[in-house]
């Protein structure tokens, strides 16, 4: 079984990575945290795009399961002497690893080295892509302050083009029953997803999730100024403040304060969960490294 898509995983599935994934968050709340399920088991990290949360949440989700963890040093690697990735696939995969985590800026590429590999593969983000863990992750963090995803009224605003975290969660929120609102400047907005403003977007919101503007992905530079993509496009305290009384805020990381969000929600003690998303980042990977490798585990 690979991980590659929201579409790959069943409901059942869906299920018990949500339900472990917040077992599994109490238990990285204690003092020691050695489960060795995993043990002789070695996951490898390759990742071919920068990442700080993804990447070091597979490593200590891995460690705390007592996993083998290599991280493939990309920039050393054979890949910038030409190799192409699907030998370095063949090469990884004569390795023997259990499980091969892969960040890649080519959309579809996790796919088509699950081809190659002879053990589950997990999608750590591809291009534009998908990005299924922080899906799970976000849903997770939903579920635990509101104690449903049902029902709830989620704006998900920014760079919806080049989001692969807004495919995934698209796919999965709106699969556990949530209602989605989408909003962007225009010209970030694909032409599969109806969007409108932000101002409509948060209206009644209860949860409101921001994304960054990837400048590294667009053909031509956006036009904006110094502070002008906040005051157009992005979360200020005035217009957070017609979401629901309760609201929340989300935000998948990196953060640009002072663009795509007000600095003073993103550090809000209680209305912002982007500190919880990273915790529950570690947990929810947790689960998805023990279904996978489930069957690969020598039994008594």
């Amino acid at each position: 079984m690979d991980l590659l898509s929201i579409t790959s995983l069943s409901d059942d599935q869906i299920a018990t990575i949500l339900d472990e994934g917040e077992r599994w968050f109490a238990y990285n709340r204690q003092p020691r945290r050695n489960d060795h399920r995993l043990d002789g088991l070695t996951i490898v990290n390759a990742f071919f795009e920068n990442s700080t949360r993804t990447l070091l949440s597979f490593e200590i989700a891995a460690n705390r399961l007592g996993a083998q963890v290599v991280t493939m040093q990309v920039e050393h690697s054979s890949i910038k002497k030409g190799e192409t990735l699907a030998d370095t696939a063949r090469t990884l995969n004569a390795m023997r690893p259990d499980v091969l985590v892969i960040r890649h800026g080519t959309s579809g590429a996790p796919a088509d080295v699950a081809r190659i590999m002879d053990c589950p593969v997990i999608n750590g983000g591809d291009g534009i892509g998908e990005h299924p863990t922080q899906a799970l992750l976000d849903a997770a963090t939903l579920r635990q302050h509101f104690g449903r995803i049902e029902g709830l009224k989620i704006a998900i605003c920014g760079d919806l083009k080049h989001s692969r975290v807004a495919r995934s969660n698209a796919l999965l929120l709106t699969r556990l029953g949530a209602e989605l609102r989408f909003a962007g400047p225009p010209s970030l907005l694909p032409d599969d997803i109806a969007g409108g403003t932000i101002e409509e977007a948060v209206v009644g919101a209860d949860a409101v999730m921001m994304l960054r503007v990837q400048r590294e992905r667009l053909s031509e530079e956006l036009g904006d100024g110094p502070g002008e993509y906040l005051a157009h496009y992005g979360l200020t305290k005035e217009r957070f403040a017609h979401a629901a009384p309760y609201a929340v805020v989300m935000h998948p990381g990196p953060i640009n304060r002072g663009v795509e969000i007000d600095g003073a929600l993103a550090d809000h003690d209680e209305r912002s969960l982007i500190v919880r998303q990273v915790e529950m980042g570690v947990a929810v990977r947790m689960a998805c490294l023990d279904l996978l490798t489930a069957d690969r585990r020598v039994r008594p």
